[in-house]
């Protein structure tokens, strides 16, 4: 059988969550790559130092090997410099959310004062800390990562040495402002290279494909894979793989999250293999990664193989993208 072998796989946008969840989900993700970067807006935050080696800890107690390297994020607020000197170590990132657009993100930025955040960004740009940013402002839901687009180009232009990476792209407008500003990246979300909108809604609602920021237009969808099937090389994967218990997903209410952490890598051989770009997804889903963010994983080589898999109902009651389905690749072995 077709076998495709990936070294050293990254996810660079993981929701690990904490507790009991954590515990239950941290080991799928440790499984299949060598390190991804984990979102911090827990209730509360992770925003401290204490908070930061705290969370780290629970992560690394919550898998079986020591072959996966959690990269710890800060929940953005304006920090002071002499903090952010003080943890610049702990983290490889910070993570800013708009004021309540998504998961536990209440405590997020309300207002984009440039001169407010100053003081903030320029100390991480001097001491080289990335700003990631759920990009997404609080109009139509359709037009809402559009319409952020200006609030990129003002921190872009604003802070030309900071390194910032706009998180799960989802429109054209986005893929766009890649080749427009020398310090725009961006992650993108398997399931972003898969669906649009008419696969969440279009017929019956499918609650375990909504999320945040929603699937968008068939010319959104051909935009992101013209940026992905190249790596180019200010994209890499971010799975955004968000778990939710099974009865927050399927009530009033629908919790935002796609989890698609335990099958993200054979879904990737997928869309990769059936564009004929299975030479590149070793750029996307590592190789970008590692020369963005300046980092060095643990050796893993993870080898997949062109089988039909189906998709368990559920992990541990997180029900996964594709939920009992049959996928076309699965994992063969990881060394």
């Amino acid at each position: 059988m077709k076998t495709h072998t990936l070294l050293m796989p990254l996810d660079m946008h993981l929701h690990l969550r904490d507790g009991v969840m954590l515990e239950n989900i941290a080991p799928l993700s440790a499984y299949s790559y060598s390190g991804a970067l984990i979102m911090p807006n827990l209730v509360p935050p992770v925003n401290s130092l204490e908070d930061v080696k705290a969370y780290k800890a629970r992560i690394m107690a919550a898998v079986p090997n020591d072959y996966f390297e959690p990269y710890m994020t800060l929940f953005y607020k304006n920090y002071e410099k002499a903090f952010l000197e003080s943890v610049a170590d702990s983290i490889l990132a910070i993570k800013l959310y708009p004021a309540g657009i998504t998961t536990n993100s209440e405590g997020g930025v309300s207002s984009f004062n440039i001169e407010e955040m100053r003081p903030t960004l320029e100390a991480m740009s001097n001491l080289k800390i990335p700003l990631c940013i759920h990009g997404e402002t609080d109009g139509f839901v359709m037009d809402r990562e559009a319409e952020f687009m200006r609030i990129y180009e003002l921190l872009a232009i604003n802070f030309p040495k900071l390194t910032i990476i706009m998180e799960h792209i989802t429109t054209k407008e986005a893929v766009a402002m890649l080749d427009k500003y020398e310090n725009l990246y961006a992650t993108i979300t398997v399931h972003h290279l898969i669906l649009t909108l008419d696969d969440v809604v279009g017929g019956m609602m499918k609650p375990h494909l909504f999320c945040k920021p929603i699937a968008k237009r068939p010319e959104d969808l051909e935009a992101l894979l013209s940026v992905a099937l190249e790596a180019h090389p200010k994209v890499m994967f971010g799975s955004d793989s968000a778990p939710h218990p099974q009865h927050k997903k399927e009530s009033c209410g629908c919790a935002a999250g796609v989890f698609s952490a335990p099958i993200s890598l054979q879904l990737l051989c997928e869309v990769f293999e059936k564009y004929g770009k299975l030479e590149n997804l070793q750029a996307f889903v590592s190789d970008n990664a590692q020369n963005i963010y300046g980092i060095c994983p643990e050796f893993k080589e993870v080898t997949l193989q062109k089988r039909p898999f189906v998709v368990p109902n559920h992990y541990a009651g997180v029900v996964p993208m594709y939920a009992g389905e049959t996928i076309k690749w699965a994992i063969e072995s990881v060394d």
